[in-house]
């Protein structure tokens, strides 16, 4: 059988034979922060290319609630790991160029297909169907969407850990950096959190304006990325946003990133609104200081 049709399975957590994985659940606490047990998942795996500088492959996350799709660019023994959420509408032909730059600079690359987002992975966009539907469920204990994107988010953040045994970042732009705040949050594993032209919802905020109070807000808090920051700390975080940036206010970016705590950077890059080269090149900059001695 030709190697690009090879499809292999295998369980983050165990072997295929591994009967279905136990249900994923979640917790809130009084001050809106959310604690997952996140259920393991089983993973398809389809290389795509490969040369002596990287290898790309699509992987899919057979989740106990629908497949989700996943790309992976990698070099053989990669720095550290980036697990990345993309903005809304996001796909992966706006981000191929970004993963190979980044694993030719030595560090692999996950390019998460959010549930709901326009890709390949079905479920709601964020938006108030969404949000409706998900405290539904949070109301009767079941678990929201949201959750489970944070979830998959976690669960990609395993696989890459079984695989390469490096420090493993949270990373998203714009609506992605959200997620990727509150899986960074959430799951100490994480080795930081990367959010670019990103902010708070501001559903929380809004409700308390309106005299919102008990399981309302306690969700709405669950869900907000400015939430989680402090509990990032001591691993770092870097927040990028642009000046001009015409869909999230620079001043808003500057406000979620006074919720976060040391080590922090903020950092005002050349663009509008969402991830670039020069954000790129910065990150790849920053992370040539830090990984030099891994060479």
């Amino acid at each position: 059988m030709p190697a690009l049709l090879l499809i292999g399975c295998i369980l983050v957590s165990g072997c295929a034979s591994t009967p279905a994985p136990e249900k994923s659940s979640f917790s809130v606490d009084e001050s809106g922060i959310l604690s997952l047990s996140c259920a393991p998942v089983t993973v398809t795996e389809e290389p795509i290319f490969s040369n002596g500088t990287y290898t790309k492959s699509r992987i899919i996350l057979h989740t106990e609630n629908g497949d989700v799709v996943t790309y992976l660019a990698a070099p053989p023994e990669p720095k550290a790991v980036i697990v990345y959420a993309p903005g809304a509408g996001e796909t992966l032909v706006g981000h191929e160029e970004r993963m190979v730059r980044f694993a030719s600079a030595g560090y692999a690359f996950l390019f998460v297909d959010t549930r709901g987002n326009g890709g390949e992975t079905p479920g709601l966009p964020f938006g108030q169907q969404m949000i409706r539907q998900d405290y539904e469920k949070f109301s009767k204990g079941t678990m929201p969407q949201y959750y489970l994107s944070i979830c998959d988010l976690v669960s990609s953040k395993e696989l890459l850990d079984s695989r390469f045994h490096v420090p493993a970042y949270a990373m998203g732009s714009s609506n992605g950096g959200r997620y990727a705040a509150v899986a960074a949050g959430v799951d100490p594993g994480f080795a930081g959190y990367i959010g670019i032209s990103t902010s708070d919802w501001g559903l929380y905020n809004a409700m308390i304006r309106e005299g919102v109070s008990e399981d309302p807000v306690q969700f709405a808090a669950s869900i907000e990325p400015g939430t989680y920051l402090k509990k990032i700390s001591p691993r770092p975080v870097w927040i990028f946003h642009a000046e001009k940036d015409p869909v999230i206010p620079f001043d808003d970016g500057k406000q979620f990133f006074e919720n976060a705590q040391e080590p922090r950077q903020f950092v005002v890059f050349s663009g509008d609104h969402g991830i670039n080269p020069d954000v790129d090149q910065k990150i790849i900059g920053q992370w040539a200081q830090i990984y030099a001695s891994r060479g």
